[in-house]
């Protein structure tokens, strides 16, 4: 039987700005896919829907009637916990560290004091609370989802020209990949490649990766994991430990680590960005909910970049950037650590880019893919632009 999901973003929308201007926390990437997409494989749902910021409901609609479960999407579950979300009845609700994360309501009639069975989840999940957490738990992310696309199917053979080291049945390809000339290495982790994707020649991966539908590893690339790029991206240089969601190039060389690019964002030739401090201090990042720069426990960490964000030619940027959406970033120098929505240069203080030009710019850059700047996303950007 197939259930009605809705995702809620009530309890981490605010905690994952910018990745989150233009989406709910469920359409987010982390492994092979977005979160979303992962629950509607494992719950075999048809019908998703979204609890989530009031500008965003438009494109992101939810639903007020009938029998629903209500989840907060941003974690891997164990067997035990997919099942035991399958048998919840309407009333009941999942608990995870005092947090509720499940519940099956009747959403006409629901209140939290309708609930009439709360159940403790004892086992430890992969929880995910934080922009940083999307690259430091990526691996097991691609290590769940290569399991979950890959049951019971047979992927292509890998071409003669390509070195490999590893088990086989860690590689997967999917139909219509081409791999040529290139090395890769499934000792270190699992490789999956999209569906279309393309590993140009001279390419050496390094376990584990995922390569989104129709996105490409341009000539030479050098990928280390855990490294997930969505569909449709053009990847080149040096990257260690990043996370693309979708639709956006960093075609060339420089390097990123230790990083998470929304998307429709382009990164000019030989941007680096650095992932260590010099006196390898933590890196603290910019929080958009305490206003102010939070420890993340880690010594690397490169961008967080939101949607529609471009950098010039030669680009550098320092450990621990955040940039948020739409900021045009080309000026000579290190910009500061947080680069604010519509910037235009980078650099505090900076003119702000015209909300016209930025509807261009994103129209151009979709209708490259097929894809449509509709008036919803216009809105999006529009609401973002006049109140972040």
């Amino acid at each position: 039987m197939s259930i009605k999901i809705i995702f809620s973003d009530a309890q981490y929308w605010e905690e994952f700005l910018p990745l989150t201007f233009t989406k709910p926390v469920a359409e987010m990437r982390f492994g092979i896919l977005t979160f979303a997409e992962r629950w509607k494989k494992l719950l075999n749902a048809t019908d998703c829907f979204y609890l989530t910021q009031d500008y965003l409901q438009e494109k992101f609609p939810g639903t007020k009637s009938g029998e629903v479960l209500f989840l907060v999407p941003n974690f891997l579950p164990t067997e035990k916990v997919v099942q035991d979300i399958i048998d919840l009845k309407c009333g009941e609700a999942l608990v995870y560290k005092d947090e509720l994360i499940a519940t099956k309501i009747d959403i006409e009639k629901f209140s939290l004091n309708n609930i009439s069975k709360m159940t403790d989840i004892e086992e430890d999940l992969i929880f995910v609370s934080k922009p940083a957490d999307l690259f430091t738990y990526n691996e097991n992310a691609i290590n769940f989802d290569f399991e979950l696309l890959t049951k019971n199917k047979t992927s292509q053979e890998l071409s003669e020209t390509n070195g490999f080291l590893g088990n086989a049945e860690d590689l997967f390809i999917e139909e219509g990949a081409s791999v040529e000339f290139s090395t890769l290495n499934c000792k270190t982790g699992k490789i999956y490649i999209g569906k279309d994707a393309e590993v140009m020649e001279g390419c050496n991966l390094r376990g584990p990766i995922s390569l989104g539908d129709h996105s490409k590893f341009n000539l030479g690339a050098k990928i280390y994991g855990a490294t997930s790029i969505g569909p449709h991206c053009k990847i080149g240089g040096e990257v260690n430990n990043i996370v693309v969601f979708g639709y956006s190039n960093k075609g060339h060389d420089g390097f990123l680590g230790n990083s998470v690019i929304g998307e429709w964002c382009n990164l000019g030739a030989d941007t680096n960005s650095s992932n260590l401090k010099n006196n390898y201090a933590e890196v603290k990042l910019w929080n958009y909910k305490a206003k102010s720069y939070r420890k993340t426990g880690l010594q690397f960490a490169g961008v967080i970049m939101g949607d529609h964000s471009k950098t010039a030619i030669n680009t550098q940027l320092n450990t621990g950037t955040v940039v948020g959406m739409a900021a045009n970033i080309f000026k000579s120098g290190f910009p500061p650590n947080l680069i604010e929505n519509f910037t235009w240069g980078g650099m505090k203080g900076d003119e702000k880019f015209r909300l016209d030009k930025a509807y261009e710019v994103a129209e151009m850059a979709m209708s490259r893919r097929k894809i449509a700047f509709t008036d919803e996303d216009k809105r999006i950007m529009e609401f973002v632009y006049e109140n972040y």
